[in-house]
């Protein structure tokens, strides 16, 4: 069979209502490639007076992906970034030993009314880099490149494929796609990477004939595969080198070494870690999920 797992969704609020449908990490997976987790978010339809915003919140040992399709979002971080993000750019944010960051409703739609959504993503990293320097980079769609692939039209967001190579840096074997098929496409995908999986965004896919329902994520055997869209759909494909070890993983930290969890667990709870500027208002530490850090139980900030 070509499909090794289907993974199911289950929704999470985020905080303030903002729902998403959550893929990774599951029971039967818990990662494809160096991906560690799979959100997502949308279509959602935002009214002028309300915000699905998510207030200042620390990572560390991973990088956030965030690709949008419909809408836009603010992001601001620890390191003073503000970057509006829009649909089909790509915004990676390395968090290494650590980084704060949010995301709201842009100022210029306040009053306006639209649709959100989008994916967003982590990446373990590896070993010898969960402690780096903290960075953002934002691609703008534009510099994405782009190609039709059998009756697909193709993407490559992060990696290289079909000849076409992304200039998104990563500091291991990436591969994210997002491809676009219309009524009856299908398109072949060859071995792109040691893992791999396909996301059916909005459709119901066929992968060498074994039905992919709207809204699963398929785990692929290794080997090529032909896609089918029978109505049509958009899809993206992930995958990459396997984790070079397993990954602990609690609230929004990852770390090779579980003790580096509470670690960062204490730090955001004594207001050690560096804030967004002029957000002061921020998540606070889960009451569950660590060995609790001394001095309290939660941020200061």
């Amino acid at each position: 069979m070509p499909i090794v797992h289907t993974l199911n969704p289950h929704e999470k609020d985020l905080g303030g209502g903002f729902l998403v449908r959550r893929l990774l990490p599951a029971a039967r997976q818990r990662s494809v490639g160096p991906f560690i987790f799979f959100d997502h978010f949308g279509p959602v339809t935002e009214h002028p007076g309300t915000a699905h915003d998510v207030r200042p919140h620390p990572h560390i040992g991973l990088a956030t992906v965030t690709y949008l399709f419909e809408g836009a979002m603010m992001h601001r971080d620890s390191l003073g970034t503000q970057q509006l993000i829009e649909p089909g750019a790509i915004n990676w944010m390395t968090a290494g030993r650590g980084i704060v960051h949010s995301e709201r409703k842009p100022a210029h739609l306040a009053e306006a009314t639209y649709v959100n959504h989008g994916l967003q993503l982590w990446v373990a990293l590896p070993r010898e880099h969960e402690e780096a320097e903290p960075a953002f980079m934002h691609v703008p769609a534009k510099d994405l490149p782009e190609g039709q692939v059998g009756d697909a039209v193709v993407r490559v967001l992060v990696g290289e494929a079909f000849g076409l190579r992304s200039p998104v840096v990563t500091l291991s074997p990436t591969l994210y796609l997002d491809l676009r098929l219309a009524r009856e496409g299908r398109v072949a995908l060859p071995v792109l990477a040691p893992e791999a999986a396909v996301y059916a965004v909005d459709a119901d896919l066929r992968v060498d004939g074994e039905l992919l329902p709207r809204g699963t994520l398929g785990v692929l055997a290794p080997g090529p595969v032909a896609l089918h869209a029978p109505e049509g759909a958009r899809l993206v494909v992930i995958g990459g080198a396997p984790l070079d070890a397993p990954r602990h993983m609690a609230w929004n930290f990852v770390s090779s070494r579980r003790e580096r969890l509470d670690e960062a667990a204490a730090d955001w709870a004594a207001g050690r870690m560096p804030g967004v500027p002029g957000e002061p208002d921020v998540i606070p530490l889960p009451a569950v999920g660590f060995s609790r850090p001394a001095g309290g139980s939660g941020p200061v900030r």
